[in-house]
């Protein structure tokens, strides 16, 4: 089975020195032992696990919170080369009233795009509370030079974004050089300012659950304020089983140090039922602390559409059609 609790050797990593993690990030060699000194992950009990929360039944009352909740986390995404400012206004405007039928519908959390529309989305959900996400450090590859990806993360926090979702650069993970990932990140959240950093791994690219764990442990040591599946890009994105581990991570994290660090799987999710299976994964692991939108979203674009024809389902007794909700 996963992991339930922190091993005594993640304990004393985090007494060095009275400071947590001073000496396990002091070096490259120091994190890669301590990376690879992370209890290694049975890939057998964690998805039998995730199955197995994914087979939880919520009905009526449970099922319409859930729904409202999981509308709540929504980052609702356009990450398209063919972009136009036309299209993030009416994304936005989405994002504020997702269904003009009902103004009881819940806002969604945030509006992600790419820098160069950050300043139309900010404009656009001025006022609201709705966020403005944007992505960066040369999304979704994350091939260019330092100054390149900082320089991104700066125009697009100009132009009034709230949060920042970067890429790590995969062939730096999965080539052991795990300072430079360490230190890539640190450098991006400096450059964040008041702007909450989710750190993307692309675990569909990164082979094995033990990288995941890794991973998301050196996100969280570098300072991320999420921790991130996907790009939605690749053919592998947020599954139950890698978001289940990632939320293992945040949860020890927690135990160990007291930062909350929060978790955003996306690519993929695109069904009601999917996101109240994700969300039995964050109540059965995390625990509630992490049923908020601050601390647990979702990625995604056709996601909420589905939610909102089963929240009309559920309101009028009568199933909705595409036709009832617009279109992305």
């Amino acid at each position: 089975m996963p992991t339930t609790a922190p091993s005594p050797k993640l304990s004393a990593a985090f007494e060095q020195g009275g400071t947590p993690f001073a000496d396990a990030t002091a070096s490259d060699g120091a994190l890669r032992r301590f990376l690879h000194g992370l209890p290694g992950v049975d890939a057998v009990g964690l998805e039998a696990r995730a199955a197995s929360l994914g087979t939880r039944s919520i009905k009526t009352t449970a099922k319409a919170y859930a729904i409202d909740l999981a509308i709540s986390m929504i980052d609702l995404t356009t990450l398209e080369g063919a972009d136009t400012p036309g299209k993030v206004r009416a994304l936005a405007a989405k994002a504020v009233n997702p269904d003009p039928t009902d103004r009881t519908s819940p806002r969604t959390a945030a509006v992600c795009v790419y820098p160069d529309m950050a300043a139309t989305a900010a404009a656009a959900l001025a006022g609201s509370g709705v966020k403005v996400a944007s992505v960066a450090t040369a999304f979704p590859a994350g091939r260019a030079a330092l100054d390149v990806k900082l320089a991104d993360v700066r125009d697009a926090v100009a132009a009034g974004a709230d949060e920042i979702d970067m890429v790590i650069d995969r062939g730096a993970f999965l080539s052991g050089r795990y300072l430079k990932v360490y230190e890539e990140i640190l450098a991006v959240k400096a450059e964040c300012g008041q702007a909450r950093l989710k750190v993307i791994f692309e675990t569909g690219e990164l082979s094995t659950y033990d990288n995941i764990r890794r991973a998301s442990w050196l996100g969280m040591l570098a300072g991320a304020d999420f921790i991130k599946t996907s790009t939605g890009k690749v053919a592998v994105n947020a599954t139950p089983a890698n978001t289940l581990l990632m939320l293992e991570a945040v949860r020890d994290f927690r135990e160990q140090t007291g930062v909350q660090i929060g978790v955003k799987p996306a690519g993929g999710i695109r069904t009601s039922k999917d996101a109240i299976k994700f969300l039995v994964l964050v109540n059965e692991t995390a625990g509630e602390d992490w049923l908020d939108n601050h601390w647990f979203r979702f990625g995604a674009s056709s996601l909420l559409n589905d939610l909102l024809m089963q929240r009309q389902k559920l309101s009028t007794g009568r199933y909705s059609g595409p036709d009832y909700v617009t279109v992305d």
